[in-house]
């Protein structure tokens, strides 16, 4: 007699839209300090600033309350050229998202920094890197980025990372309790990119097996990565 073999189920990538609301931002002492630039809006210390920190931190979370406080609209670093710049500016305000050099064209960056200033526009810029690691050739846009003030997302404290968990789990509506959340958060690097990941591995892992999201499950995921 042949066994019969049971059939694996897959889980679905299906999207998970993350709220980017002022309301469903949570804040900590790792972003005050850049809530309360988004929040001071338009009183800048400079009409150009950059807003800085590693991957899952916040910054396109920031960036979206700002852009719609300001009407801004919103271009990757990559994305930019020549011909862009004009309408990229068009309402007066512009976020420039994920700054990478040299991924990026250095003469339309500049001209839109040049445009910027005699227009009087506000441009945010994000990025992972500070101005320091910028490599880039051209030494007047060099210059102009590293005068540019910057503004640091930190990496969260416990308090901070145990809500970045839960909203993670929220925004895939996962239901969680406090002791999944404590495992979590004693066993996985502490910083935005490992929590948003490791959730996202569990939804999925909870899904395959048609299983509870469970503090148990969550020791078998991580026995196994």
């Amino acid at each position: 007699m042949v066994a019969r073999v049971q059939p694996r189920q897959l889980a679905l990538a299906l999207p998970h839209a993350e709220s980017l609301s002022r309301d469903d931002f949570l804040e900590g002492p790792a972003n005050s300090e850049a809530l309360t630039l988004i929040d001071h809006w338009p009183d800048w210390p400079n009409r150009v600033m950059l807003l800085i920190g590693p991957e899952g931190s916040g910054k396109s979370h920031l960036s979206s309350i700002w852009a719609e406080q300001a009407g801004a609209r919103a271009i990757t670093a990559h994305a930019l050229n020549s011909a862009a710049v004009p309408g990229a500016l068009a309402t007066g305000a512009l976020v420039v998202e994920d700054l990478c050099p040299p991924a990026i064209d250095e003469r339309a960056l500049f001209h839109l920094l040049n445009l910027a200033r005699e227009d009087q526009a506000y441009v945010l810029i994000t990025s992972r890197l500070a101005p320091s690691a910028f490599q880039i050739e051209l030494r007047d846009l060099r210059s102009r980025l590293r005068a540019v003030p910057v503004v640091t997302l930190q990496p969260p404290d416990d308090q901070l990372f145990r809500a970045l968990i839960v909203k993670f789990c929220a925004d895939r509506q996962m239901s969680v309790d406090e002791s999944l959340v404590s495992f979590l958060a004693n066993r996985i690097d502490r910083s935005f990119a490992a929590a948003r990941q490791v959730v996202e591995r569990l939804d999925t892992e909870a899904l395959r097996l048609g299983r509870p999201v469970t503090r148990a499950l969550a020791a078998e995921l991580l026995r196994d990565i």
